[in-house]
């Protein structure tokens, strides 16, 4: 059964960073392409980064491309999104699944949030 754990999240000042973490237990992690994902009140879940499994290409929103960059550690499970340069707009849950740009799975991890305010 796979699981997603997500960390990291907080609360940070515009202009801030922080960095999240992913961990999935379960299935053959260093195989399949992983991607975060975010849902803020009231709107619908959006991708927000990709990364591929062997290759680590990476692919970005538009929305965050030139401040997050995905990266992942095949050897601990682990995917996590650095962001940089926080703006009010990226405030929200934040949740990884496996899969390129598109969730393989239905079910999603407890996510963690991410709240950008002055």
């Amino acid at each position: 059964q796979v699981q997603f754990v997500e960390s990291g999240g907080g609360l940070v000042q515009p202009g801030g960073s922080l960095r999240l973490s992913c961990e999935v237990s379960g299935g053959t992690f260093s195989t399949y392409a992983m991607s975060w994902y975010r849902q803020a009140p009231e709107k619908e879940r959006e991708l927000v980064a990709s990364i591929r499994s062997t290759t680590g290409h990476t692919d970005y929103a538009s929305s965050v491309k030139g401040r997050f960059i995905i990266s992942r550690n095949n050897a601990e499970n682990t995917v996590f999104l650095q962001m940089n340069s926080l703006k009010p707009e990226d405030t929200a849950v934040y949740y990884c699944n496996r899969g390129w740009r598109i969730p393989v799975y239905t079910f999603w991890g407890q996510g963690t949030q991410v709240t950008v305010s002055s």
